[in-house]
């Protein structure tokens, strides 16, 4: 009997049998076609890293300055983004640079869509430059060397934008942020706002049961493994290392979720898939001397925030001594680069936020509720919001009076008020914090500070040993030739090749799939077999998650447990009885020229003109809010617009800064000069009252403290009862000033 002729009897098993049939052909097919996208994977994965200069990059780039012609060759390199053709860029607003984390994979990341760093930065204007770098290390290559090469490139492109409105805004995700926070702290002079995205800074900070990750150090008895894996590469760290541990913190996502949501969605979801893994699957080496540095200096020894890096030219590394705006983006959902390790290295620096003013530094905060690690720097949505909100209001950043602030996102819709003075989607806040909102998210205890500091001298005795009775003999035994082959045998590159058109046994599965294709059938939605599967998934990603989880305990208590030994501590020379302070203290000679600072702001209470009046005025006023909106400075950009204020940023942010220590240092003193600043002529103190109005309303009404203070405030104008008045005459206009 022909198939065509044989039918099912009515009824519920009928329907079952068709679904059941329905359901095998649509997972033939769909088993068919996941093999030839891992067929098209791994093809993608050797045409890319066959490539002298692979990446991700979705703009085309023009080579600016080869890092390998340097007299201190490296492997990094400045390209200029070329916008599209239907993107304007302003040469006047500052440019803007993304430096790429080399952690593991290859350059590209930043800029990998659309909805990018780089994307949304030109979209607001910004020309845009990218700091990438080559798969294979330079000969001698440090990290010290590639802070110098950078610091050139940055050079370069304040050299190219004479007439930008202030210097670059850098950004710097993942392992590019704490490299990035360095250099900035060598030369403070080059930066304009940073933008931090999802760095590691504190690398002990954390709570229990959370981000195990930094308890890695100490269970594989510290930095001696990743001296050893250097020495079987012939001197080279193979970053495929990095990027497997990146995977074993979410091993159902790396074993199941990722593959699956491929199979399951196989008709939409390959294109997508196979971008992404040409960036996963790039991995990229390192020098032994740079791995050691990161290893030792940072993950383990944590001495980044404690400012015990020093350069070889004997000068350390202080974050302190940044100047420029510090923006950092970090998300609860982050379990590589938790909050705690993205924002504790302010505890570390700071006694409060009088301190951080005192060094004059400006530290805005974003937490994100749920975003993973690669979420921070690669999602369209965070891109979309958070970056755009930021490249749209860079300039608002830099004009912040000095302290620690935390940037709030609302959604913008009919009931804004003002909002036609709002860049994007949202309205960005910068909300006043103190150290106790930091201190609040977590962290760790003086107990586990000393854990932490027991696992480094554990790490530092280990190293010392492995390097005087190990090293040697590795050394003379591995070659160039045997650390080649042990690179090309990594299980994360077998994978790839394992499933390329090199193996015979996918010969067949191109065509395949393309018969497959003209007759595709997938399963209807509501076929109970598609449920069955998706509860099965579900079944196996909580199997793995409860696997995971359990491993994470049992790391986190042995942790606790071995490194917590009073014995052990004592044995390292660690007061099992002592209560570490992280604080550093501010140096004489710092307090010195602090000192001097607040006595000639002091001696200046009762110089300038309108401009400083009003400007003072205003921030009088407005601190009483306690946080500052973009539609505010939107308001004061109008104003200063309108009426050809003559004022770079950078001369309005120094007068911002001057008015604001002034009110900070003797607020009474301050307001009580006001008076002798103003001109006779009062058309010019209403203009001057009228603007500030206009500012302060601009993103809600003048009320409660705000108003008092700005009644008193009309009253220093001498316009008691006509605060309500109005002038065409600019508040700050050069020539009305000079009249």
């Amino acid at each position: 009997m022909a198939m065509e002729n044989l039918k099912l009897p009515d009824g519920p098993l009928s329907g079952l049998v068709a679904s059941a049939v329905e359901y095998m052909v649509d997972a033939g097919q769909r088993s068919v076609l996941f093999l030839d996208i891992m067929r098209r994977r791994g093809d993608q994965y050797r045409e890319h890293v066959a490539q002298t200069a692979p990446h991700v990059l979705q703009y085309a780039a023009e080579l600016i300055t080869d890092g390998r012609t340097l007299d201190e060759p490296v492997n990094y390199a400045l390209v200029r983004i070329v916008p599209p053709k239907d993107v304007e860029i302003d040469m006047k607003r500052r440019p803007f640079v993304v430096v790429d984390p080399r952690a593991g994979h290859g350059p590209g990341i930043g800029g990998f869509k659309a909805d990018s760093e780089i994307g949304v930065a030109m979209n607001a204007g910004h020309p845009c430059y990218f700091i990438g770098f080559l798969p294979e290390p330079m000969p001698g290559q440090t990290i010290e060397r590639i802070a110098r090469a950078e610091a050139k490139f940055i050079e370069t492109v304040i050299s190219r934008h004479p007439d930008a409105d202030g210097k670059p805004c850098v950004i710097g995700n993942c392992q590019a942020g704490w490299a990035v926070m360095i250099l900035a702290s060598l030369r403070p002079e080059l930066f304009g706002p940073l933008i931090i995205a999802g760095a590691p800074l504190a690398y002990w900070a954390g709570v229990h049961g959370k981000y195990p990750m930094r308890y890695s150090g100490g269970l594989l008895g510290g930095s001696w493994l990743t001296a050893l894996t250097s020495d079987l590469g012939a001197g080279k760290f193979d970053g495929a290392w990095l990027v497997q541990n990146f995977e074993n913190q979410n091993p159902s996502n790396t074993l199941w979720t990722k593959q699956y949501n491929v199979y399951s969605k196989v008709d939409t979801e390959a294109e997508r898939y196979l971008d992404f893994e040409r960036w996963w699957g790039g991995h990229v080496n390192l020098n032994a001397e740079e791995i050691q540095f990161i290893v030792d200096e940072l993950f383990i020894g944590n001495n980044l925030a404690a400012g015990r890096i020093e350069m070889s030219d004997g000068q350390k590394v202080d974050l302190r001594n940044i100047r420029s705006p510090i923006v950092v983006f970090c998300s609860k959902g982050d379990n590589v680069t938790p909050p705690q390790q993205a924002l504790d290295w302010i505890l570390d620096c700071y006694a409060d936020v009088n301190e951080i003013r005192a060094y004059g530094q400006t530290i805005v905060y974003t937490v994100h509720e749920s975003i993973g690690h690669l979420g921070i720097f690669v999602s369209g949505g965070v891109a979309k919001k958070e970056h755009a909100e930021f490249s749209s209001n860079i300039d608002l950043i830099d004009v912040l009076p000095p302290g620690l602030y935390e940037a709030t996102f609302e959604a913008r819709g009919d009931e804004t008020i003002n909002a036609d003075l709002a860049a994007g989607q949202w309205v960005m806040r910068c909300e006043a914090r103190t150290l106790d909102d930091i201190r609040a998210m977590g962290g760790n205890s003086p107990e586990d500070e000393r854990r932490f500091a027991a696992a480094k001298r554990i790490s530092e005795l280990n190293l010392a040993a492995y390097q005087k009775f190990v090293q040697p003999w590795v050394k003379r035994m591995v070659t160039p030739q045997m650390a080649d082959l042990a690179r090309n045998m990594h299980p994360l590159r077998l994978q790839y090749e394992a499933f390329s058109s090199q193996n015979p046994w996918m010969s067949g599965i191109k065509s395949a799939a393309d018969r497959i294709e003209d007759n595709r059938r997938p399963a209807s939605k509501d076929n109970p077999f598609l449920a069955f599967q998706e509860q099965m998934s579900k079944q196996i990603v909580h199997a793995l998650d409860s696997w995971r989880d359990a491993q994470e305990a049992l790391s986190e208590t042995m942790f606790l447990n071995v490194y917590g030994s009073p014995v052990l501590q004592a044995a390292v020379g660690i007061d099992p009885n002592s209560v570490p302070s992280r604080l550093r203290e501010m140096s004489p000679e710092h307090r010195a020229l602090l000192e001097a600072r607040i006595a000639e702001l002091k001696s200046h209470i009762g110089q300038g003109g309108l401009r400083e009046a009003a400007l003072r005025a205003l921030l009088y006023v407005g601190s009483a809010r306690g946080m500052v909106d973009e539609r505010s400075i939107e308001a004061l950009r109008q104003v200063r617009r309108d009426h050809g204020v003559r004022m770079t940023l950078s001369e309005f942010k120094l007068l911002v800064r001057e008015q604001f220590f002034m009110l900070l240092l003797d607020r009474d003193g301050a307001l009580a000069a006001i008076p002798k600043l103003l001109p006779d002529d009062m058309s010019q103190r209403r203009a001057a009252f009228a603007a500030m109005r206009e500012v302060l309303s601009a993103s809600e009404d003048v009320t409660g403290e705000r108003a008092n203070r700005l009644e008193r405030v009309a009253g220093l104008f001498g316009l008691d009862g006509e605060g309500e008045s109005t002038s065409n005459v600019a508040p700050f206009d050069s020539k009305a000033r000079a009249s």
